[in-house]
């Protein structure tokens, strides 16, 4: 197989012009892992309750795999959550990568899901950590001290 089809292949089949996962697959992967870690849920616990092995989970969350309409809606039920959630905060060149914007050429060069900040570990276990705090008051104090922190180190307030 020549390299031309193979690009026409991957388009095809909404992976990008290198072989990879569609930025919207991989946006839909990493919004998946963020509401199972948000809720504790392993990759394992994950994968019984849709009848799949993790590796099938790591998978989806890595966009490696797309989610079919089924699977997303039983992924919604599982982690309670509306479908629309899994393409919350879709930045515009991941809105723009879908394989038909792929084929015709017109998706943009950057379409990488970007470090989005929520989806990073020390940031799940920071919201999870908050949670457990049960009393609200000492919640809220915890929230404007991590405000206030964040306010001094950029060097505003």
């Amino acid at each position: 197989m020549n390299a031309i089809s193979t690009i026409n292949r991957n388009h095809s089949r909404g992976r990008t012009e290198c072989g990879g996962p569609n930025p919207i697959d991989a946006h839909v992967g990493a919004r998946v892992r963020l509401r199972r870690t948000l809720l504790g849920m392993s990759q394992e616990k994950l994968g019984e309750a849709l009848g799949l092995s993790f590796q099938q989970v790591q998978k989806y969350e890595r966009g490696g795999n797309r989610v079919g309409a089924s699977r997303l809606f039983d992924l919604s039920r599982i982690l309670d959550v509306p479908v629309s959630f899994f393409f919350d905060d879709m930045n515009a060149d991941v809105k723009a990568s879908s394989p038909a914007a792929l084929s015709a050429g017109t998706a943009p060069e950057s379409a990488a899901v970007g470090a989005d900040p929520m989806a990073q570990r020390e940031t799940l276990d920071l919201v999870r950590a908050y949670y457990r705090i049960t009393d609200p008051a000492i919640r809220r104090r915890v929230a404007d001290l991590a405000k206030a922190l964040g306010d001094s180190c950029s060097g505003e307030g």
